[in-house]
This record gives C-alpha cells, structure tokens and sequence, in this order.
C-alpha cells in the first residue's frame, strides 16, 4: 500500500478508559496537604502563613506537570515533532482539498515523514539565505499544510515565529513586523500586493516568499528596499540542495511571539516559549485524549493560541488534520468531505448552529416538529440521570444533525468566549459524544481550564488542568471576595509553567499583568462551583456605571442577547450619565426577513427593513424575552435598540482579529443612534416625571 494512501488507525487501537474512569480521585499521599474538591484540590498559597485558597488539578495535586508523563524527554516542539514523525512515519499528517491549479477535489494528504522532509528544506533554504539563528520569521496567510511546515521549520532552527493576523490591516501589521524585527515573510499572493504596498516601511525585512506563488509571475521590488522575493517551492529547491543539521533550541528559549489584537491601543506580544507550549499540552492531556484514529479540521486561525495548541496536541498523538479551502461559507462543504472526529470551534459559530437547527425544527412543524421535541426531551432525561440514551432517537432525528459535521464528531470544544448552558446542552443532545467547554489566553499558551472528561454538569469551564494553578482575588470596588458565600468569588490568577515569558519589549503591561510572585492576573471575574469546577461569571475590565451607581459588564449580557433569533452581532452601551442600556444590533439577514413576510411588511432592502419601528419592536420584545429567561437584572436590559445591516467586520474597524467588539471605536462608529436612542428615551420618561 501506498505511504500517503495509509489509513489512519490500523496500526494503534483506542485504549479502553482505565477502570473508575479517567484519574478523578485525589492521590491520597496527598491528603495531609491538599482538600479534596472533586476534580480540583485546595491548597495553601504559603505553607506558613498562607489561606487555603489555591486550586489545583486532582490529577497531580503536589506537581505542576510540564512534561507528557509518557514520553518526558519531550522539552520542545522540535522533541514533539521528530517524536510524531518517529511513531507515525508513514501515517496520514496534512491534508487539502486544494490542488494546484487552485481547483478542489477530495482530500490529498502528506504523510508525518514527507512533512518531516519538507521542514528541513524549509529550515535548510533560510539558512541557504543566510537568516541567522533567533531571526523572526512571518506567517501571514491563512491555514493550510505550508502554515505548519514553516512553523516546524522554525522550531528545528532555533527561529521565533511570528503570525500575522491575515484579517489585520496593514498598519497594525506594519506595526508587529517592525516591533518585532521579522526578517522573513510568507505569505501568499493575495497578501503579497499588501505586504509591497507598504514594503519601505518595514526596513527589517529582507525576504518575502511566496506560498502558491509562481516564479514567472512574482513583482519584483525596489533595489533601495533590499527585499528579495521568491516562490515557497524554490526555497524548498533550494533547502534540498543544500541541507542543513538542526540548531535545536533548549526549553526556554522563545518559539513564537503571539500579537494579541486588544480592543484599545496597538498590538502586544506574547511571547511564549517551547517550554511553556509543550506543558500547556501536556496538562491537557491528562483530561482530553486524542488518537491516531482521529481526523482533526483546520480552520479556525492559526494566527490564535486556541488552534495553534490544538495543532500541537493533535501531532503529538498522531492525528490526521485536514484543511479547510481558506472559505468559511464554503466549511460544511469540507465537513462533509473529511468527516472529521474532531472539531473545535467558538461560540459564534456553535450559536448560528443552534439557531439553524432550531429554526429549521419551528418551519418543520406538526409531526416533524413533535418528534424533534420527543427525542430531545427523552435524551435529555437519560443524560440526566447518567443513562445511555436509546439509539433510537440517533436513528430517527439525531444522525441527520449529526451529518452537518460530517456525522462521525466525537468531540467538539468551545473556546475564545463563555458558551451559553442552554447551547452547550443541544450540542450535547444533538451530537452526542463529548461536547467541552475550555478557558484560556494567549498569555497562558492557551488552556488554563477545561470541563473533565465524563463531567455531565454544564454551565462552568471546568477545572484547572494539570499544568497550573488558580486563585481568585478580590476585587472590592465590584463587590468580589473569596469569602462569599455559597462560593467564593474573585479576579482568576494563574501560575505554573504555562505562564508567558511577558510581552515583547514591554516591561510596564507585563508587570501590570504578572505580579511578583509570577501570578498572572487575567481580568476576568470567576467563582468556584462544588466539585472544584471554575465559573467566569464577568469581567474585570470593561465595566462601566450607570447613573444610579450600577455596575454593568457589557460582555455578559451580549453573550445572552447573543441567542436572539434576529442577532447576528450585537453592541450594548451605557455610561455614568444615563441610567439605561441601549444596543446596536447587526440582524441575521434570513431570519428579519422571514419575519417580515410573516407580518407581511414589504421593504425595499434590508436596511429600509432596519430602521422600520416594527422591526425594532420586534427584535427588542425578543432580547427582553432572552434577557427574562437568562435572569438578568432590571437595569442589565436594553431600552432601546438601532438595527443595522451592515455586520461589525474587522475592515470597518469594529472588530478585532478575533471577533471582540471594539468598544470605543464602536461607540465613535454608532455615536449618532447611540445619542438618538437617549433622546428618545428621556422624552418618553418626560410625561411620567411630570405624573
């Protein structure tokens, strides 16, 4: 059989769980130091003097874990990658749908020893050029095969690699290469016309090679600029004639340097080492485990932490990991071909699942409809009472939800932002298999809590994995502290070895965030649940008062009026002069207007439809019927709403990179309706005041 037509699988088998499942239990030579919680232990922050306040992993209570158990002579992503090419030489490793007259058609994969071969061409054409060990090296495209062999390319040759959000505008992009002194480039051609747009503004960079790009057709650029370009496959050409040993790096060293977009001001960089990477895997591994049976989609950025540690993990266990077309409209489309085993997603992505689903179930109506509702409600009883619930309802309702995914996800993630109980629930109903909650940050390499394999509870994050530690600080002026009762509550801190080196060249916002005793404060507002599970419950920053001297966390709240049938994207403000809410709604195109042929409104375009006041009426009636059963407070509801058509993009400056609302760039953006629905709203209140 051919290499590179292997299947994946036959050559390891799943283990079964070990009896009593998966390690939940305390190790009880721990017992004179550590309060069992369930899943995490309590201990002393200092042994003397200190409260017992600090959460621990039950997996390995008295050691933070920075190694994989089973194979600890891995140190560094290096370690990690000649293990898997090792164990899985001739195994499926990359694969794309995309062939190279740029058409489509199934999935081509390249096995873990032929990317082994292409990472040292890669490695050996840098050194051809001469980039010297440490230079900074650019990613600045979207996911595919080349992403991963240059970033493995990287790790072989002691280069830091820095991703350049592909959605990021050329001045912030302008402002990470310089900050960062890249010296090399890749990128693809649609990226290539922006990089020469500002190509004498970065003086640092000297080589810029082109992934998919032909040599007869590439520009070229001005002699005074220094810059020389050519085609990823004449480096890998030149890297084979030419090969070159490996400059292995040492744990601590620096293996990427993360720009995190922020709401405000220019972008930071994280900078992490292998170290801290390979003991963020690690940890996870105790609670999430993958196997060489596994298919694994790629499309979530590998520019974020999130997809970039999955990636990780995934090679470390030899799983096949399949790229999207570069589409996002296009992912079920690829779904379908690939049928993944595996899927990580965000909450924005699993909301417009639940709402296609639910929506198609309402249109369905009569017998359809009562079915639907019978199978849910009877899985949902089984899981309830940990019961396996019968296949019969997989068989007649369940398999076809299952199919969007390509009907063989047996785990799904959430990640980047809180996922709501309810849809965490209907995915787990619907899909089956385990469906996991994680939190984290770029700062802490990723994951710094993850729901536990087996766990039934919904509505947390689960609890610390095996490679950090967690406490909760006060935080007085918003009414937060570890002795509230019935649980404790406060500013989560982290620390452990998954914790960032600081920010590149920035030693005032990395002391403002990891404190003397290597605490790392997140500014994130959490509680902890029995069982040791951990709850984000609001935000640190980004809070604001209302006139009446209210406290209000605009993300918690757009995170519940997220599930708004008519809300694709919304927008809430406030501020100390007015004492309500308002909101600016992006609609869900469909879904306005089938409503509006419902009530039969006839509207020239989406936007007339917009600002009609039976529309408003209408989406704002349905936020406050969301707001009611997510229990919000009376002065957490919006009063008043503006719709619009046009979504919050990252090219009209609402959004960062990674989906965040800009808040005061959208305040600038919608100040207008924002004054307008005060005036409004005091105008109404006029008539009662004078009552």
């Amino acid at each position: 059989m051919d290499a590179a037509q292997r299947r994946v699988g036959t050559h390891l088998q799943r283990p079964p769980p070990p009896a009593g499942g998966y390690g939940l239990t305390v190790n009880p030579t721990a017992a004179e130091y550590v309060h069992a919680q369930g899943y995490s232990v309590l201990l002393p922050e200092k042994l003397q003097t200190g409260r017992w306040n600090v959460y621990r992993s039950a997996r390995s209570p008295l050691r933070l874990i920075s190694r994989f158990p089973d194979t600890p002579d891995i140190g560094t992503l290096h370690d990690n990658f000649t293990y898997a090419v090792e164990t899985f030489t001739d195994c499926k490793y990359l694969g794309t749908r995309i062939r190279a007259d740029g058409t489509i058609g199934d999935y081509k994969w390249m096995t873990y020893g032929e990317a082994s071969t292409s990472r040292t061409a890669v490695g050996s054409g840098l050194i051809y050029h001469g980039v010297r060990e440490g230079a900074c090296i650019g990613l600045y495209f979207v996911n595919r095969p080349e992403w991963i062999i240059v970033d493995h390319a990287c790790s072989a040759y002691s280069y830091v690699s820095v991703p350049l959000y592909d959605t990021l505008g050329p001045d912030a992009v302008q402002f990470i290469v310089n900050h960062a002194a890249v010296e090399v480039i890749f990128c693809v051609p649609q990226t290539l016309s922006t990089l020469l747009s500002f190509i004498a503004q970065m003086p640092c960079v000297r080589l810029i090679v082109v992934v998919g790009g032909d040599d007869a057709n590439l520009p070229s650029t001005p002699v005074t600029t220094g810059v020389q370009i050519i085609t990823y496959s004449r480096l890998l050409i030149q890297g084979k004639a030419s090969p070159q040993p490996f400059c292995l790096p040492k744990p601590e060293d620096v293996a990427t340097i993360c720009y995190t977009s922020g709401t405000t001001g220019t972008p930071k960089g994280a900078v992490l080492s292998h170290g801290n990477l390979i003991a963020n895997v690690a940890g996870s591994s105790l609670n999430i485990k993958f196997y060489p049976s596994d298919v694994y989609i790629s499309y979530l950025p590998l520019a974020h932490i999130y997809e970039r540690v999955n990636q990780i993990a995934a090679l470390h266990c030899g799983v096949a990991i399949g790229f999207y077309q570069g589409d996002n409209l296009k992912l079920m489309d690829d779904l379908a071909a690939l049928r993944p085993t595996i899927f990580a997603s965000v909450p924005r992505l699993y909301n417009r699942i639940y709402t296609a689903i639910t929506n198609a179930v309402k249109e369905s109506g009569g017998l359809k409809e009562k079915l639907f509702h019978t199978a849910y409600n009877a899985k949902r009883q089984a899981i309830l009472k940990g019961k396996n619930p019968s296949p019969v309802w997989d068989k007649l309702v369940f398999n076809k939800i299952k199919a969007r995914l390509g009907g063989r996800v047996r785990l799904m993630s959430s990640g980047a932002s809180p996922l709501s109980a309810d849809v965490m629930e209907f995915l787990r109903i619907c899909f089956g298999g385990e469906v996991l909650e994680g939190y984290g940050m770029t700062e802490t390499s990723c994951i710094i809590s993850a729901m536990d394999i087996g766990d039934r509870s919904i509505g947390h994050v689960g609890s610390p994995t095996a490679s950090c530690e967690v406490k909760l600080v006060d935080v007085p002026e918003m009414n937060y502290t570890s002795d509230d009762q019935p649980y404790p509550r406060g500013e989560i801190c982290v620390r452990g070895p998954i914790i960032s080196q600081g920010y590149y060249k920035d030693e005032v916002q990395t002391k403002e965030v990891i404190d003397e005793d290597g605490w790392l404060h997140t500014g994130d507002i959490g509680l902890w649940l029995p069982g040791g599970r951990l709850k984000i419950i609001d935000r640190k920053k980004n809070i604001f008062k209302l006139a009446q001297g209210e406290y209000i966390a605009p993300e918690k709240i757009e995170n519940v009026y997220a599930k708004c049938k008519f809300i694709a994207q919304c927008f809430i403000y406030g501020d100390s002069f007015n004492s309500s809410l308002v909101g600016i709604v992006a609609v869900e195109p469909e879904v306005m207007k089938a409503w509006a042929a419902s009530e039969g409104i006839q509207c020239e375009d989406l936007r007339q439809l917009c600002a009609d006041p039976r529309a408003r009426a209408a989406v704002l009636a349905d936020m406050d019927s969301v707001g009611k059963e997510a229990q919000l407070r009376g002065f957490e509801f919006a009063k008043a709403v503006r719709l619009v058509a046009e979504p919050f993009t990252v090219d009209n400056g609402l959004l960062t990179p990674t989906f965040k609302v800009k808040r005061q760039q959208a305040k600038t953006y919608f100040a207008k309706e924002i004054s307008d629905m005060y005036a409004e709203l005091r105008e109404a209140e006029a008539p009662r005041s004078k009552l």
